[in-house]
């Protein structure tokens, strides 16, 4: 079988070396590079960076509305084009070359959280389970039908970890419904429209802290949160950001801030979590001992949003 993969995050990568190694996979697509850091030098996805270290030919249109794009692809004759957070619209033109559709890795068990953003919703909403949907995509957002869905625990691990797993899973059940497709096996089941719910992009609001949160809340916030999009706080003027936290027994006021045992320990509305990996504003990552060591807090430390 002829394969086209598109895909572009570091969750698309196990899933597209699961597709080199088990099928004829004939190009890849990704986005184009994107300027990083003060230089502002061009930086490859991660697929494309796996995909050249693979000997894999690599495309990045802009769009792919373009007619050219259609044609290049036509030209391609793939069987199946698989695709994993691609980050672009697939038009009905695309949609219809490939003999057998279109296959969409989604980081979700559709149709819950639909859009962007699966696996970062899914913990923000304290979801029991999350998993992998195989789908075939058509013309709505992550509407189209799925032939596998793999469960999985989201448990208390942070955006990051499970999205690791989800990424493994994927290039498995992935792999299962390709052979599927070629055996004639595959069995597509309609998603229930009513149970759909939607899943956008995660910004700074989603993942704020502030004292009137529960700990329950805070800790699905540092949890989901990101580099682009990570829970930060202030204390005493010290700016914050926040990538591990748990937590702790006692009830400390809402907003107070205390040093136990070199730990440093916040309280909410219902409760009391330590700080245990934190970044203040200019410096590296470290733990809130060392933290606690050098910021010489006052007494009565409080803490709360940062705008």
């Amino acid at each position: 079988m002829r394969v086209v993969f598109m895909g572009t995050p570091d969750f698309a990568v196990p899933i597209l070396r699961a597709l080199a190694s088990a099928e004829n996979l004939i190009a890849v697509y990704t986005r184009p590079d994107k300027p990083s850091g003060r230089g502002r030098k061009l930086v490859p996805s991660p697929v494309k960076s796996a995909a050249e270290e693979l000997g894999i030919p690599v495309h990045q249109p802009v769009t792919l509305r373009d007619p050219a794009e259609g044609t290049r692809l036509r030209a391609l004759e793939p069987d199946v084009v698989c695709v994993a957070a691609y980050g672009l619209i697939l038009p009905p033109e695309i949609l219809q070359i490939p003999a057998y559709g279109c296959i969409n890795v989604h980081a979700s068990l559709l149709p819950r959280h639909r859009g962007a953003a699966p696996v970062h919703r899914a913990i923000l909403d304290g979801d029991e389970l999350t998993g992998i949907s195989i789908m075939l995509m058509e013309q709505g957002l992550d509407t189209g039908p799925y032939a596998l869905q793999v469960p999985v625990r989201t448990g208390e691990r942070d955006v990051d970890d499970l999205t690791r797993e989800l990424a493994l899973i994927g290039a498995d059940a992935l792999l299962g419904v390709l052979d599927q497709l070629e055996s004639g096996d595959a069995r597509w089941i309609a998603q229930n429209e009513a149970a759909a719910t939607y899943a956008p992009k995660i910004t700074r609001a989603d993942v704020a802290l502030h004292p009137q949160l529960s700990v329950d809340d805070a800790l699905r916030r540092i949890r989901a949160s990101t580099a682009s999009a990570a829970s930060r706080l202030r204390i005493d003027g010290h700016v914050l950001t926040i990538s591990r936290a748990s937590r702790r027994e006692g009830l400390l006021e809402k907003g107070r801030v205390v040093v136990d045992s070199s730990e440093l320990l916040l309280g909410l509305a219902d409760g009391t979590i330590a700080l245990d990996r934190v970044k203040p504003e200019g410096r590296s990552e470290m733990d809130g001992a060392s933290f606690v060591r050098g910021a010489r807090l006052s007494e009565n430390a409080r803490w709360g949003m940062h705008p």
